[in-house]
C-alpha cells in the first residue's frame, strides 16, 4: 500500500464514493468515466472528502461490476491505499477505446463537470461517431430538398467516371444520386451531399462554414485586421479560406544585390492540409460552432469542433494514424482531388514545421481539436 493524498475536490476526473454505494451506481460512474476522458473513483471517501474507510477489499466486486455491469467490459486498476490508519481504494478508469459504454440496465452515461448524467441524443450521436458505428455525414436531411443541389457540379463530378449525368432520365439521375449517397432513400440530400454539392449549404447547416480572424497581436482581445465568415460548399470553403490566409500572411524578405530573398516559410500545402482536415473531419453534429481559424502575430490556430475519435490520439496522428469520422466526405473530397486517405497530411505538417525549427501543437480538449502552428 502507498501513502497518497486525497484530491482536494470532485471534478471531471475525480469522484468520491463511500462504502455504502450500490453496485448499480458504481457501474454508472465507471461507464461515465469510460465514455469521457477517464477518471478515478475514490472508494471509502465521502462526498465532503472525509475518509469513512472500507471494511474489506472490494477489488473482486469492482472487477465483476466492470465485467458484467458495464458493456462492453472494461479493465480498471484497483489500488488499495492506507491513510490515517484507514483503508480506502482508488479505482482508475481509462478513457475507453470501445466507446460508447452502457450499463446493464441499458443507459449510456457521460461525465459533466463533477457529476454524471444520461447522455442526450446529440451526445449519443457523438459517442457513436467516435466509435465508427455511425456516420453523421450520411444522414438524410428531412428539411432539405434536392433542388438545393448544384446539378452542374454533380454532372462535372460524374463526368470523371465517364457518366453523362445531364443526359440521363429523371429516374436514372435519382438512382445515381441515391446510389452515390448524395441523396437518401427518400430523395432528400444527405448531409455530405449538401456540403459538397449544395448551392448554399449554410442556409440548412449553420454550423458549416469557416470563421477567419486576423489579430494585430497575440491575443483574441487584440485589434482585428481582418475578419471573414466563409460559406458555400466545402470546396469553396477550402479555396476561399486559403485565399484569406495567403492574403493576410506576411513573409519576411530582403534585397541582396539585385535579388529579392524570401525568408524560408511554410509551403502552401501545410495550410491547405490543415484547412481541408478541419472541413472534412469536424463533427457536424455539433451545431453551435463553426470552424475557426485565428491568425496572430506569432501563430495561426485551426480549431475544429469535435474530439478525436476513439482510437486516435495526439501522439499517433503525428506518425500517420487516421480515422474518418465522415468517410463519405473524405471519399468525395478525395475524388475531387483535395486529399488522400493515407494519413500523410498531419505528419507532413509536423515535418515541415520541424524543417523550419517551428513548433506545431495538436490539442484535443473539450469538444474541439486544435492545431497551433508557430509562425
Amino acid at each position: 500500500m502507498s501513502e497518497i493524498q486525497i484530491p482536494k475536490a470532485e471534478n471531471f476526473h475525480i469522484e468520491f464514493k463511500s462504502e455504502k454505494v450500490s453496485s448499480k451506481n458504481l457501474a454508472r460512474e465507471i461507464a461515465a468515466f469510460a465514455n469521457a476522458e477517464g477518471g478515478e473513483i475514490w472508494l471509502g471517501v465521502d462526498d465532503n472528502r472525509e475518509i469513512s474507510g472500507l471494511s474489506r477489499s472490494y477489488e473482486e466486486d469492482i472487477m465483476n461490476i466492470c465485467r458484467t455491469g458495464v458493456i462492453p467490459p472494461i479493465q480498471p486498476v484497483y489500488e488499495p491505499i492506507k491513510i490515517d490508519d484507514k483503508e480506502i481504494a482508488r479505482i482508475i478508469i481509462q478513457k475507453g477505446v470501445d466507446r460508447p459504454y452502457y450499463t446493464s440496465d441499458h443507459y449510456y452515461y457521460i461525465r459533466v463537470g463533477s457529476t454524471k448524467r444520461i447522455a442526450s441524443r446529440q451526445e449519443l450521436i457523438r459517442l457513436f461517431q467516435a466509435s465508427g458505428l455511425f456516420h453523421y455525414d450520411l444522414i438524410e436531411l428531412d428539411y432539405a430538398d434536392k433542388n438545393e443541389l448544384n446539378y452542374s457540379d454533380i454532372a462535372g463530378y460524374f463526368s470523371r467516371y465517364q457518366i453523362s449525368f445531364s443526359s440521363e432520365t429523371k429516374e436514372e439521375k435519382d438512382r445515381l444520386l441515391i446510389a452515390s449517397n448524395i441523396l437518401g432513400k427518400n430523395n432528400r440530400p444527405t448531409l455530405g451531399g449538401l456540403l459538397i454539392f449544395g448551392v448554399s449549404p449554410e442556409t440548412r447547416l449553420p454550423q458549416s462554414g469557416v470563421a477567419f480572424a486576423h489579430f494585430v497581436g497575440n491575443e483574441i482581445g487584440s485589434e482585428l485586421i481582418d475578419k471573414k465568415t466563409i460559406g458555400g460548399n466545402l470546396q469553396n470553403q477550402v479555396n476561399n479560406t486559403l485565399a484569406a490566409i495567403k492574403a493576410n500572411l506576411k513573409t519576411a524578405s530582403w534585397i541582396e544585390g539585385a535579388k529579392r530573398i524570401e525568408k524560408p516559410f511554410y509551403p502552401e500545402k501545410v495550410f491547405r492540409e490543415l484547412v481541408v482536415n478541419a472541413c472534412v473531419h469536424r463533427n457536424y453534429s455539433i451545431t453551435g460552432s463553426q470552424i475557426r481559424i485565428f491568425l496572430f502575430q506569432d501563430r495561426i490556430e485551426f480549431i475544429s469542433p469535435g474530439r478525436l475519435p476513439n482510437t486516435i490520439t495526439v501522439e499517433n496522428i503525428k506518425v500517420g494514424a487516421s480515422f474518418s469520422r465522415n468517410p463519405f466526405l473524405v471519399r468525395l473530397m478525395e475524388n475531387l482531388g483535395y486529399m488522400d486517405q493515407l494519413g500523410r497530411g498531419l505528419p507532413m505538417v509536423f515535418q515541415e514545421a520541424g524543417k523550419l525549427k517551428k513548433n506545431v501543437d495538436f490539442l484535443d480538449s473539450g469538444e474541439e481539436f486544435r492545431v497551433i502552428l508557430e509562425l
